[in-house]
């Protein structure tokens, strides 16, 4: 019991750091994923607006129009963005047709797309946000957005720009950004003519900041997030006290009941070695049997985290951290051992003998 017990307390932070980079790295590929659904190739933006610090809403709405006539740029998209109370996930105000020319539109599950946007406080949530809902959303629901109930008029496939959309007009109103939008995509007529509107943007548009769907793509990583790049490395840190401090505190309490025994291995010939590799072997098994646990409790937490929160936090399952985690409870497994080792490896035969 003592050591199936050791085993889960080693897997409970392999857990904690495979759910951790799985939830970095699923909601990282999840916006990636909408940024290429929306099917532009270059993004404007108000002057240093990034993935971390989003944009707000201060582009002219006429810029939309504007920037659509320059050479190549066969569609423009203006959208407007506000959180939505919802972890970190956000409102679009878009103009379905122009967003529909762009990309080809939705793809409707629930309703269709005569009767989407149709009624003042329409609001089309992708599969993701319905399913996290609770009880889920179906159209003809009511969910409530910025202090405001809407109804839900539209249930559509995930992947494109965001997970709630309502009608630009209407968010514009609620968020008092008449007139202003918070980013503005640009399709062109062929990609090969990327460079020369890029370069042309950064004429026109100076201050601006313009990048393309490539680059805004790339930048979205975990690299790019340094606080989040520490809070791993912090989870990691515990992770590896945590095996240390279980498995010394588990192994010493072996020694201790198995002084008898240790002293029966050295009086019939065993080395100081022997009985350290002894030792060291059972937390090796302890620390892979953690790592098993640990994964197996990492496809819970998705598990849990989708049925709960999908559009919010998806969830990844990242097995090129298998063996990064399995080092992490091997080494502070076998760290943790060699104190108790070291007392057991000291044990007098004779002492051990007459223990009990």
């Amino acid at each position: 019991m003592r050591t199936l017990l050791s085993v889960l307390l080693i897997g409970v932070p392999v857990m904690l750091i495979l759910t951790l980079v799985g939830v970095s790295q699923g909601f990282m590929e999840d916006s990636r994923q909408r940024t290429r659904g929306v099917g532009a190739d270059i993004m404007v933006m108000p002057a240093n607006s990034s993935f971390t610090t989003g944009a707000t809403a201060t582009l002219p709405e006429s810029m939309v129009g504007f920037l659509k006539k320059l050479p190549h740029v066969i569609e423009t998209v203006g959208v407007d963005r506000a959180l939505s109370g919802k972890l970190w996930d956000s409102l679009s105000g878009i103009d379905y047709s122009a967003f529909k020319r762009m990309n080809g539109g939705f793809r409707f599950v629930e309703g269709d797309e005569e009767h989407a946007f149709r009624q003042p406080r329409d609001v089309v949530v992708d599969t993701l946000y319905a399913a996290e809902q609770h009880p889920n959303l179906h159209v003809g629901s009511r969910t409530k957005l910025l202090n405001q109930w809407w109804n839900v008029s539209a249930i559509v496939d995930s992947g494109k720009l965001g997970h709630v959309f309502v009608r630009i007009g209407e968010l514009q109103e609620l968020t008092e950004s008449q007139g202003k939008v918070s980013q503005i995509y640009l399709k062109l007529d062929d990609p090969k003519n990327i460079d020369a509107v890029i370069e042309t943007l950064h004429g026109l548009l100076a201050g601006y900041t313009v990048v393309t769907i490539k680059e805004w793509i790339e930048m979205t990583s975990v690299d790019q997030i340094p606080a989040l790049k520490i809070f791993v490395n912090v989870i990691i840190g515990i992770g590896v006290v945590t095996g240390l401090v279980v498995v010394s505190l588990s192994m010493y309490m072996a020694v201790l009941q198995r002084t008898r025994e240790i002293g029966i291995l050295k009086s019939m010939g065993a080395t100081k070695l022997f009985v350290m590799n002894l030792i060291l072997w059972e937390a090796a098994a302890m620390g892979l049997g953690g790592t098993v646990v640990g994964i197996a409790l990492s496809f819970a937490s998705k598990a849990a985290l989708k049925h709960f929160v999908a559009a919010s936090l998806p969830q990844a399952i990242v097995p090129d951290w298998w063996p990064i985690v399995f080092g992490i409870a091997l080494g502070s497994a076998l760290l943790g051992a060699i104190y108790p080792g070291m007392i057991a490896v000291r044990h007098d035969p004779i002492e051990a003998l007459s223990y009990e």
